[in-house]
C-alpha cells in the first residue's frame, strides 16, 4: 500500500510515461513572491510516510497534497477552460485576460502545488464546482463502494467531478486512484477516434443529401407536369359548365335540373382535388425549402473549409521559404539562450529548416529518428545532452514516443508534445521555450 501511495498521492520516483508537470509561460504568473520554476527543477517529495498519507487522517486529500504528475490530468479535466480562467483572473495575474487556452492549463498546473499562491483558490474552486457529486461518494469507505460509483459516473459521463472525488477521497487505495486515472487517459484517446468517426459521418451525410437532391429534382419536375396537366382539366371543365349554364332554353326543366346538380357534384369534387393537390404542392414547397436551406448550409461550410485549408496550405508554404537559407528577418524574435533541443521522429525533409530555425533563435539543434536508423539505445544519451525534448506525435512510432517519454523523466527532463510534424508546429512552440529560456538564465 505505501508503495502505491508513493506513486500516486505524493511520489515522484515511477510515474506513469505519458505524465509530465507542464512549464508554464515565464511572462504570465505576476504574483508576489512567485518564482517560476526552472525546466528541470525535481518535484518536492515529502519527508514524512505520514506527509505521503494524509488520507490516513480521515479527511479529504487537497490538490497540493496530490503527486504533481496528476495535477495535469486533474486540471484538463474537473475544470473548464473559463472556469479556470475566472480563478486565475481573481490570483491578479497579468496578462490572463488573453492568454490561450494551453497557457492556462500550464498555469494552472502549476499553481495547484503552491497551496499559498493558487493552490487553495483551485481546491475550493472545485470542491464548489463538484459539490454534489462529492457528497455522494462521502458516503463510500472501501474500493469497492468508491469503485462502484466511479464505473456509474464513466458509464453515464459524468466524469470531471466522479475524478475530482475519487483523487481526494480519504478512503481511496492507489489502486483505485490509477484505475480512474487510466479510465480518464484512454477516454482522450477515444475522443480522437470519434471525431475521425464524426468525419465519415459528415461524408455519408454528404452522399446522401446528394441523393436527397437528385430525387427531390425529380419529384419537383413530376409536381409541375401534374399542375399542368390539372390546370388544363380545370380549364376544360369550365368552358363546358359555362355552356351548359347558357344551356339550351327549350329543354326541360327537369333535365336541366338533373344536370345543374350533376354539375354541382363535379364542381365540389374539383374543389375538393384542388384543395388535395394545393395542400400536397405546399408540403413539398415546404421540404425543397428545407433542403434547400441545408443544401446552402453545406456549401457554406465546405467553402469555408476549403478556404481555411488553402489558407493553412499558404501559411505552411510561405514559413518553408522563410526559413529556407539565409532569412534571419523571418525567424521570430525569441533567444533561446544557448539551449539544446532535442527532435525525436519527424519527417527528414522538413529537419534542416528545422536546425536553421532553432540556431537562428540562438539554441543548439539535434536530432534522434526515434530508432528508424539510429539505435535506440542511444536515445538516453541524446536526451542527456538536451534542455528540452520535442517530437511530433503524428509522426513517430509508439514505442519511441514512450521511450521518450520514459527516458526524460528518469532524467528529469522536460519534454513537449508537438501536435503535427510541420514547421508552422515548431514555430509555435518557440516562444515558449524561449521564456523557459529566459526563467533558466533568471534563475
Amino acid at each position: 500500500m505505501g508503495t502505491h501511495l508513493q506513486l500516486w498521492r505524493g511520489g515522484h520516483s515511477e510515474v506513469p510515461p505519458n505524465l509530465r508537470l507542464p512549464q508554464p509561460p515565464a511572462d504570465l504568473p505576476n504574483l508576489p513572491g512567485l518564482t517560476v520554476p526552472a525546466l528541470t527543477a525535481p518535484v518536492p517529495v515529502p519527508a514524512s510516510p505520514a506527509a505521503l498519507k494524509p488520507h490516513a487522517l480521515k479527511r479529504r486529500v487537497r490538490i497540493w497534497e496530490i503527486n504533481t504528475n496528476l495535477h495535469c490530468s486533474v486540471i484538463g479535466t474537473c475544470l473548464s477552460a473559463a472556469e479556470l480562467r475566472r480563478v486565475l483572473v481573481k490570483l491578479k495575474i497579468a496578462g490572463i485576460e488573453t492568454a490561450d487556452e494551453h497557457e492556462l492549463h500550464m498555469l494552472g498546473v502549476l499553481l495547484a502545488n503552491r497551496p499559498q499562491e493558487g493552490g487553495k483558490l483551485l481546491q475550493k474552486t472545485l470542491d464548489r464546482r463538484h459539490e454534489v457529486t462529492l457528497n455522494q461518494f462521502a458516503k463510500a469507505r472501501d474500493d469497492a463502494a468508491i469503485g462502484t460509483l466511479w464505473k456509474k459516473a464513466v458509464s453515464s459521463g459524468d466524469i470531471p467531478g466522479a475524478y475530482w472525488a475519487v483523487l481526494t477521497h480519504p478512503d481511496a487505495s492507489d489502486k483505485m486512484v490509477q484505475k480512474a486515472f487510466g479510465d480518464v487517459h484512454m477516454l482522450s484517446h477515444l475522443m480522437g477516434a470519434t471525431n475521425c468517426a464524426d468525419l465519415q459521418r459528415m461524408h455519408q451525410l454528404e452522399d446522401e443529401l446528394a441523393t436527397l437532391e437528385a430525387k427531390l429534382e425529380r419529384q419537383q419536375r413530376q409536381l409541375r407536369d401534374g399542375f399542368i396537366e390539372r390546370d388544363g382539366k380545370i380549364a376544360r371543365l369550365s368552358a363546358m359548365l359555362a355552356e351548359k349554364v347558357q344551356g339550351d332554353v327549350a329543354r326541360r326543366p327537369e333535365d336541366e335540373a338533373a344536370e345543374a346538380a350533376a354539375l354541382k357534384d363535379t364542381i365540389a369534387d374539383l374543389n375538393d382535388r384542388l384543395s388535395r393537390e394545393t395542400a400536397r404542392r405546399e408540403r413539398l414547397e415546404q421540404r425543397l425549402a428545407n433542403f434547400e436551406s441545408s443544401d446552402a448550409a453545406r456549401r457554406r461550410a465546405e467553402t469555408e473549409r476549403d478556404s481555411i485549408r488553402e489558407e493553412l496550405e499558404a501559411m505552411e508554404r510561405q514559413v518553408a521559404v522563410l526559413f529556407d537559407g539565409d532569412n534571419r528577418e523571418a525567424v521570430p524574435q525569441v533567444d533561446l539562450g544557448g539551449a539544446t533541443i532535442l527532435y525525436v521522429g519527424g519527417r527528414a525533409n522538413q529537419l534542416p529548416r528545422f536546425k536553421t530555425l532553432v540556431e537562428q533563435a540562438g539554441g543548439a539543434f539535434i536530432h534522434h529518428d526515434g530508432g528508424v536508423e539510429d539505435a535506440a539505445a542511444l536515445l538516453p544519451g541524446f536526451v542527456g545532452r538536451a534542455d528540452v525534448t520535442l517530437f511530433p506525435v503524428d509522426c513517430i512510432s509508439h514505442n519511441a514516443m514512450n521511450q521518450a517519454k520514459r527516458v526524460c523523466q528518469q532524467l528529469n527532463k522536460p519534454f513537449v508534445p508537438l501536435r503535427t510534424s510541420s514547421l508552422a508546429c515548431l514555430l509555435s512552440v518557440l516562444p515558449s521555450l524561449s521564456r523557459a529560456a529566459e526563467v533558466l538564465e533568471a534563475g
